[in-house]
This record gives structure tokens, C-alpha cells and sequence, in this order.
């Protein structure tokens, strides 16, 4: 079977090893591009379009799983049918579970000829099933089981949810209550902190205060942005699905990803 395939592992030699294993079970499989991070992953793969994805789980910067999540929120609606993720990872039974419960695929390190070789099997059928029906609903749908499935990859909930935020500008640290945040959104290597009375920065990466952040009451609508539920006002669909959310207390609009679409569907 004709497909392409791009390789997102930070360790050359383990890249090299999976390529060429690769040549040898399935010698139509064209590898396009092989990087060495998670960013480097998502550009490529938006710009070649494979129909395979081997990432590597603990890379550089972003993750193999964050990685997905990109590619899932920025994918074209006019490209080529999303492509098929394969996971590969160091990670113990427990959270291979995880991935299995999910229905992702995935391949243990180090690479086994035989797991490879099982794995390539079931690549070649979902793809000719692809051919006849896409399925990047699916697709979320694993994504959505693998982000919620509480893997080493996701920090470990807090026992207490954060009841109020210190935001330092120079020497002045800002008391806010998290009662009082409208929306939280990732900006650089800070995260902005939106209330109706104004804005403020701390230095904390998004993932980690989201384990600080209560789940009934905060809803991640995109990679980069968490919103308390009660102060959405409206979630507008316009003519292309894309969801936008105006809020409470705030003129600002937030765009919300399909990966978190389900979010939002009328009772």
C-alpha cells in the first residue's frame, strides 16, 4: 500500500532505528520528514500532510500527545483526511492502558520488530477502511479519551482546588481570586489572567495550573485557553461548524476547537 509517514522522535539514533525497521515490514510506506520535536512536528506534518504519524511522547518543548492536540485544532477542513497516530513511548503498563482504552495505537521502546510489524498491519487496514469513510471524528474521539485518561503525561490533579492567583508585576504581587477569572489563556511562556476588571500575568505553565483548577467550573475550549463555564453568555456556530463563545463580564470572543467542540450541544 502506497503512504506516507513522518517520524517526530528527539533521539536520532531510535528515529534512524524506527525508519529503517520501517523499510524493511513495509517497503511502500514513504518516510517524508523525521524531526526532533514536537513543534517541528506540527509544522511539518500541516505542511506535507502525511497519512502517518509515529510521535515520540516525551519530546523537547511540546509533547507527542500536545502535538496531536495541535494538529487536531489546526488540521484543514480542506486538507487531506487527518492522519493516523502512532504513539510511541517508554511508559509503564499503567499508562499504556491508557492509550489502549483510548484505541490510539502505540509501540513500546525499544522498538520490537514484531510489535512494528503488528502495528503496520493494522495501519494498512484502518487506511484502505479510510479510504472509504474518514474518520476524524474518531480521531478526536481518542484524543479526547487520551487527554482525559489521567496519564503520566497530564500533571496529577490538586487534593484542593486554587482559590486564589499571585500575579507579580515587579515588586507588586496582585491578590486574584479565582472566583473572579473569566478566562485564562496562554501567552508565550506566561499565562494571561482575564477578569472583568482587568489583566495579569503569571509565569505557570497552562497544563499545570489546570490540575489547580476546579473541572466543574473551568472548561478548556483550546490548547491555549481555559474559560469558567458560568461566565459564557453564548456559544455561536457559524456556517463552516466553528464554534465562537462570547462571555460575562468581558467583550472579548473565544474561539473553541474541535477537539472541545463537544462541549456545547443543547439540552
Amino acid at each position: 500500500m502506497q503512504a506516507t509517514a513522518l517520524i517526530a522522535e528527539d533521539e536520532a539514533l531510535l528515529a534512524a532505528d524506527l525508519q529503517a525497521e520501517l523499510a524493511r515490514l513495509w517497503p511502500a510506506l514513504r518516510i517524508v520528514a523525521t524531526v526532533g520535536d514536537g513543534a517541528a512536528a506540527v509544522a511539518q506534518a500541516l505542511r506535507l500532510q502525511p497519512d502517518l504519524l509515529f510521535l515520540d511522547i516525551r519530546m523537547p518543548g511540546m509533547s507527542g500527545l500536545e502535538a496531536a492536540q495541535a494538529l487536531a485544532e489546526d488540521w484543514p477542513a480542506d486538507g487531506k483526511p487527518f492522519p493516523l497516530l502512532v504513539f510511541v513511548t517508554a511508559f509503564d503498563s499503567y499508562a499504556l492502558h491508557a492509550f489502549e482504552q483510548a484505541a490510539a495505537d502505540y509501540i513500546l521502546k525499544p522498538v520490537q520488530p514484531e510489535r512494528l510489524a503488528k502495528a503496520c498491519t493494522r495501519l494498512q487496514a484502518a487506511l484502505a477502511h479510510r479510504a472509504q469513510a474518514p474518520a476524524f471524528d474518531a480521531t478526536l474521539a481518542q484524543l479526547r479519551a487520551l487527554l482525559g485518561a489521567g496519564t503520566p503525561l497530564q500533571p496529577a490533579p490538586a487534593a484542593e482546588p486554587l482559590k486564589v492567583i499571585q500575579a507579580s508585576a515587579g515588586s507588586t504581587i496582585t491578590m486574584v481570586p479565582v472566583a473572579e477569572v473569566i478566562y485564562f489563556e496562554a501567552d508565550d511562556k506566561y499565562v494571561r489572567v482575564v477578569t472583568a476588571g482587568g489583566q495579569h500575568w503569571i509565569r505557570l505553565p497552562l497544563r499545570e495550573l489546570q490540575a489547580r483548577l476546579d473541572p466543574q467550573v473551568f472548561w478548556q475550549v483550546h490548547r491555549g485557553t481555559i474559560v469558567r463555564a458560568d461566565a459564557i453568555a453564548t456559544a455561536t456556530r457559524d456556517d463552516a461548524g466553528k464554534l465562537t463563545l462570547s462571555l460575562r463580564g468581558c467583550a472579548d470572543k473565544l474561539g473553541v476547537s474541535r477537539l472541545y467542540a463537544d462541549l456545547f450541544r443543547g439540552m
